[in-house]
């Protein structure tokens, strides 16, 4: 087999020069030629360490008879975005260091590539490239943050700026706690967006086996990342491409592993893009379908007790599957050209477990205080739920697991607000009252980009009334930290006229998590038929204007012209 760069050094003389011009030799041209995309820059934790691993994945390429070059398209961080119009570029930013992936390896073909980011849009931005670009493609990520002083971790710090706002805690101990929160470099040490996505990375088959959310301050870290590269080098001789490994199947594992570690919600708009790009098509209903009946086992903050890099001490993504061993694909193809069953069996035999029970006795818990069996799990019905009716007709995702059962079924009076500033607002000043529900609108990817309402939901459920008695409904979409009653993602959006547009103050809200459904049952707090309803809503639409596009330039602009509904994967069509 004729390698991609081989063939075109001969259609393009150009070629050879350039690459000698950049300090390449003659030998390292008939070279297998490995990209190697990162998106290290001094951005955020996530990315600042990238640099190194970048290097280690060069190192193990050159020493297997390939030659890397390294590429760059560097992540924003959704922490340092948050509470200004900053989080407004949070999701497009995806779609954009995709399109980067595809213009660097497409412009300058390559045999292989090597793919090492840590964070929330830059690992899926990474796995959407992969299925776009389709070469034989290997991840590593950046791995996880220590946590801090008494297992602090910085998604305590929105719940901590709430209290400290309401004078609960004072300025001084809030400012402790946000200089002790992010203590090193690595993904942020919760079971958010970054922790899910890198676990996806590898549930997918993509990553060597057991290496998703490793410490990013770790010896072992900087190990595997070479040994990426020289697996890097073997695909490319092989011609193991994404396509021919990744099937409906292997997401279909990737979504029952997300149910057991209580992934982030944002996952059900990152999987339905990577699919896409893939040539799959998977929604947010096929979340619903899967975590029905799914055994939810970590206890990984948010949702839970434990920091993240806990999940790496009791097994990491190979113990999470053996538990749910038999509601895996176990035929499914993986980078190391073995099948998923065949990579755990090796694990087994390599001592992988015996290692990670050393770590685990360092800090004295047993792995089951982490990842339980699938025997005594926490819950047995997944962890999120897709609700539709006449609020959601297209649906709206929650996640039941951080919700309290008190908000599992109830009718609510609806607190109408058109930006998360508003509502952020009104609950601080006390204004939110039990038995309402704050609707935040016109926060979908055609409204504003869909940001994240975060400060909002830590405001939330940090309050010990509110967490039990209101909900927080939008559709725009949460934190991967994200616990309380919070239902995101209502499709249509408001921008679209949606009937989340058409809600006013103390229209009645019904949510009723286990019938998977979400409706507007009454008008100005009183109880009518669905007919009624429906008959007032249409008077409604009538009157009702799109408002002014907030966004006329820019990114943001053509994000939102283009956008597809966030139950598809809100990715740019």
């Amino acid at each position: 087999m004729e390698l991609r760069s081989q063939q075109v050094r001969k259609i393009a003389p150009e070629m050879d020069p350039l690459k000698m011009g950049m300090g390449w030799s003659v030998d390292d041209l008939e070279r297998p030629q490995i990209i190697i995309e990162s998106t290290f820059g001094e951005s955020h934790p996530g990315s600042a360490h990238l640099l190194e691993l970048v290097d280690q994945a060069a190192d193990g390429i050159y020493e297997s008879g390939g030659r890397g070059a390294r590429y760059f398209a560097t992540d924003t961080c959704d922490g340092m975005s948050q509470g200004h119009d900053g989080g407004n570029y949070s999701l497009v930013s995806r779609d954009m260091i995709c399109n980067m992936i595809e213009i660097h390896n497409n412009a300058t073909p390559y045999d292989a590539g090597v793919f090492v980011a840590s964070c929330d849009k830059a690992v899926p931005a990474h796995l959407m490239g992969i299925g776009r670009i389709n070469i034989p493609s290997i991840v590593i990520t950046g791995g996880v943050m220590d946590a801090g002083p008494d297992l602090l971790t910085l998604e305590q710090i929105g719940m901590y700026s709430a209290m400290c706002k309401r004078g609960e805690i004072s300025e001084e101990k809030l400012t402790w706690y946000k200089h002790h929160a992010c203590p090193s470099c690595g993904a942020c040490s919760f079971m958010g967006t970054a922790s899910t996505m890198q676990i996806m990375a590898e549930a997918l088959g993509l990553m060597l086996p057991g290496t998703a959310l490793m410490p990013a301050t770790s010896k072992e870290l900087k190990i595997k990342a070479k040994e990426a590269g020289v697996q890097a080098v073997w695909l490319a001789r092989n011609g193991l491409t994404p396509r021919k490994m990744i099937t409906m199947e292997s997401f279909e594992n990737a979504i029952m592993v997300h149910a057991a570690i209580s992934g982030s919600t944002n996952s059900l708009l990152h999987i339905p893009a990577i699919a896409h790009e893939l040539g799959l098509t998977i929604d947010a209903h096929t979340f619903d379908r899967i975590h029905k009946n799914a055994h939810y086992l970590l206890d990984i903050r948010p949702a839970g007790k434990w920091p993240a890099q806990y999940f790496y001490y009791a097994g990491g993504v190979p113990r999470i599957m053996e538990e749910i061993k038999s509601m895996l694909h176990l035929e499914c193809m993986t980078v190391t050209g073995k099948a998923l069953g065949q990579n755990l069996e090796d694990l087994k035999k390599n001592n992988f477990y015996e290692a990670c029970d050393e770590y685990l006795k360092k800090i004295g818990i047993k792995r089951t205080d982490v990842i339980r069996s699938f025997d005594n799990p926490i819950g047995k019905n997944g962890t999120v739920a897709i609700l539709k009716g006449n609020l959601a007709p297209d649906g709206a995702v929650v996640k039941h697991s951080a919700v309290a059962k008190e908000m599992h079924q109830a009718v609510l009076k609806a607190k109408p607000f058109d930006s998360e500033e508003e509502a952020m607002e009104a609950v601080l000043q006390g204004k939110i009252k039990p038995g309402q529900a704050v609707i935040i609108r016109y926060e979908g990817p055609k409204g504003s980009g869909m940001p994240e309402m975060f400060y909002t939901t830590e405001a939330i459920s940090s309050d010990p009334v509110l967490s039990k008695s209101i909900a927080l409904l939008t559709d725009g979409r949460f934190s991967g930290a994200t616990k309380g009653p919070a239902i995101g993602h209502i499709s249509p959006e408001a921008a679209n006229g949606g009937p989340i547009a058409l809600i006013e103050e103390d229209d009645l809200i019904e949510i009723d998590i286990p019938g998977r459904s979400l409706r507007i049952t009454g008008i100005k707090g009183k109880a009518m038929s669905g007919e009624e309803v429906d008959r007032i809503l249409e008077e409604r639409r009538k009157v009702w204007k799109p408002r002014e596009d907030r966004i006329k330039t820019g990114v943001l602009k053509i994000f939102s012209q283009h956008a597809v509904s966030p139950m598809k994967g809100g990715y740019m069509e």
